[in-house]
């Protein structure tokens, strides 16, 4: 044998490992599966979004929200499914009151003088909207089981007042630190997640703006009443 032949360098040839193909056509289905959910999310949950962003990113009236804010890209903290009890004892699903914004406030039944305040506050803010009032509900929840004072029975009736266990609004709405979740008027949205908690002693002029801004921000596809329920 010469020696050309004896250097001449070895030729490799590296074969397709049985199953690649099929584990490469596998993982791009994954991946093609997964953005398709993603735009399925997207498209259901558009317009809650759009008016976040509305509000949160862009700010077309300008300046800061007075209230703490969930963005939509942040936890969520949904309505808990859990049978709920009226004024007159008639039982039905939190749930039943997605499809319009809530402003909603906590407290015990015997309502102290915060619960009372709050009471005063979310009937102001409810009528400074105007002719928008109709689009944000008024809700009391409350979290026991003491009776409801004789004076505040017409409060009580104006709102839509239900009694739900205080374990299940406590895992539901989360109070700034160091206060507790009585202290905060809250604002939930079509969805049913909170969006949005006031600051203890609230300064009723600012929340106003906070949720007039907001009521702008969803005009284009949130009406008053509960026509669509948002699941």
């Amino acid at each position: 044998m010469s020696d050309s032949s004896r250097d001449e360098p070895l030729g490799l040839t590296i074969q397709t490992l049985p199953g690649q193909s099929a584990a490469s056509a596998g993982a791009t289905r994954t991946k093609s599966g997964r953005w398709m959910m993603v735009l399925v999310m997207l498209a259901c949950f558009s317009p809650v979004i759009a008016s976040y962003l509305t509000f949160y990113v862009f700010k077309p009236t300008g300046g800061n929200s007075y209230g703490h804010i969930n963005t939509p890209l942040g936890p969520q903290y949904e309505m808990p499914a859990v049978q709920a009890v009226d004024l007159h004892g008639k039982a039905l699903d939190l749930r039943s009151l997605k499809g319009q914004w809530l402003l909603l406030s906590v407290s015990s039944g015997a309502c102290p003088e915060v619960c009372q305040k709050h009471l005063y506050l979310q009937r102001q803010l409810r009528e400074m909207l105007g002719a928008e009032k109709d689009r944000v509900d008024w809700v009391w929840l409350i979290g026991d089981e003491a009776a409801i004072p004789a004076d505040l029975q017409a409060a009580a009736a104006q709102a839509q007042t239900l009694r739900v266990p205080q374990a299940k609004i406590s895992a539901w709405l989360k109070p700034e630190a160091g206060h507790a979740v009585q202290d905060h008027l809250y604002l939930i949205d079509p969805m049913g997640n909170w969006m949005m908690r006031f600051p203890a002693d609230l300064e009723p002029k600012k929340a106003f703006r906070d949720i007039s801004r907001l009521l702008r921000a969803s005009n284009s596809w949130d009406r008053a009443g509960r026509g669509v329920v948002y699941e």
